[in-house]
């Protein structure tokens, strides 16, 4: 039985839904890593730490969590750590084709490392940090997204 998981994501920033699939990974797995990626490649507008520490705000409270930084392939970091299973986020179908592909992908690179999907709740399912990024520069109300020290983080990067 594997004792750990990983759960990469770019959490920039975090949400409702990441913390609730932070969660169901937890009620599975003893011990969960979630691994905020570098990623440039999608542009964050906050900063790893600033990333990272909203994480561990938001799961202060959790039992076997650990927040951790990575760059590269997250394949090359689980080997590292000796962590054989990935967890990605199911929100609509139409993530599942990319996320299929990512999987796959990662199967080639490293075969010893398997991805289980986990769905969140119902009620984020439709949520993504790019569509919330989006709605917070128009000003919009995001308390039932994102917790409030996430909400005043946006505020204030976005100058709203």
């Amino acid at each position: 039985m594997c004792q750990k998981a990983i759960y990469p994501g770019t959490f920039d920033p975090v949400t409702y839904g990441h913390i609730d699939l932070i969660k169901r990974a937890q009620e599975i797995f003893p011990e969960v890593i979630v691994a905020v990626a570098h990623n440039l490649h999608k542009k964050p507008i906050f900063s790893i730490k600033e990333r990272v520490r909203m994480l561990r705000v938001a799961t202060r409270d959790f039992k076997g969590i650990e927040i951790v930084e990575f760059d590269g392939l997250v394949v090359d970091y689980a080997r590292k750590h000796k962590v054989k299973v990935l967890i990605r986020g199911l929100r609509m179908l139409s993530d599942f084709e990319y996320e299929f592909q990512m999987a796959l992908t990662n199967r080639k690179l490293s075969s010893d490392i398997e991805t289980i999907f986990l769905m969140p709740h119902e009620s984020y399912s439709y949520l993504s940090s790019k569509l919330l990024k989006e709605a917070a520069s128009l000003g919009a109300n995001l308390r039932s997204f994102v917790p409030d020290f996430v909400e005043k983080a946006l505020e204030k990067k976005l100058h709203y």
